[in-house]
């Protein structure tokens, strides 16, 4: 099936609104879904965007069932390795359901990864949850390392009122 991938715009920000919550009850997690697309435009679009996206859009013609051109996102920001340097932490990759298996998403991981090379990253890092076997197969046969089995690594949260706590414990100015 033809796809194109293209960056995300700020009139996309419906479309990747709508998909985040896909994802999020595909995680079974859609009660944790709190931005909107307004929030999404705000901060990926403006001055210094704290994100970057790409979506696949396929052509009228080949529209999902429910009349979706784009169908599947990534977003993705940058960060700092200071034992490698920079890296592109991939936040999201999906695709919609009927659209699965005819490279959509490797089509968006690839270019993704494309876009870290070019701007220097050493490497792409991602996380997934522990129960999402297709999602940690598929990354694997592509190359990647569950750093959980070789390393040892944990993630670590602090949100909500620890993370509050934690900034009023901060030394006064």
């Amino acid at each position: 099936m033809h796809f194109k991938v293209r960056a995300g715009t700020k009139e996309d920000c419906k479309e990747i609104s709508r998909m985040i919550l896909e994802l999020a009850v595909y995680e079974k997690m859609p009660d944790q879904v709190k931005i909107s697309h307004e929030e999404l435009e705000r901060d990926g679009f403006c001055q210094n965007p704290f994100f970057e996206c790409l979506v696949a859009e396929v052509p009228e013609e080949n529209k999902s069932k429910d009349g979706f051109t784009v169908v599947g996102y990534t977003l993705y920001f940058y960060t700092y390795s200071t034992w490698k340097g920079p890296t592109v932490f991939l936040e999201d990759l999906y695709v919609m359901p009927e659209f699965r298996g005819n490279g959509f998403g490797k089509g968006l991981l690839c270019k993704v990864a494309k876009v870290g090379k070019e701007k220097q990253c050493v490497r792409l890092q991602l996380s997934v949850l522990d129960w999402n076997t297709p999602s940690r197969d598929f990354y694997a046969a592509k190359g990647a390392q569950d750093l959980t089995d070789s390393e040892g690594w944990h993630c670590i949260r602090f949100d909500g009122q620890n993370l509050d706590n934690l900034a009023n414990e901060a030394p006064k100015d």
